[in-house]
């Protein structure tokens, strides 16, 4: 994986995200298992429950273009912070498991850490 490409497709997400409430812009890119990235950004809503995260985002950009395996996730944001807990369930949906998917967490400033998923999300939630 290359992971300054996946950073900066999260980078360049994150340009476009709408957070007029939280003024909290994100950017996500997730590498497909078909090798192709899709970023998504978080967009906001009045109703906050409403709310799309940019992990959420561009995971269903992988999943409408025909994808249901990723196996990395970069994700941007302005101090490094890792996804929230519904966003790691619906990683933990369609994660590799066999390559031990990776999150790589990155500031705006460029600083960046990598964790795996059972790292930050040990215990999913399965059927």
């Amino acid at each position: 994986m290359n992971t300054e490409n996946l950073i900066e497709a999260a980078r360049a997400a994150r340009t476009h995200a709408y957070c007029p409430y939280s003024g909290y812009a994100v950017g996500a890119a997730v590498l497909g298992t078909n090798g192709r990235i899709y970023s998504g950004c978080n967009v906001e809503n009045a109703s906050y429950g409403l709310t799309i995260c940019a992990e959420r985002n561009a995971v269903a950009s992988m999943v409408s273009d025909g994808c249901t395996s990723a196996s990395a996730l970069a994700l941007v944001t302005a101090n490094g912070a890792p996804p929230c807990g519904a966003c790691l369930q619906v990683l933990s949906e369609f994660a590799d498991d066999s390559i031990g998917f990776e999150i790589v967490c990155a500031t705006e400033a460029g600083q960046s850490a990598v964790h795996t998923l059972s790292e930050l999300f040990p215990s999913r939630f399965r059927l």
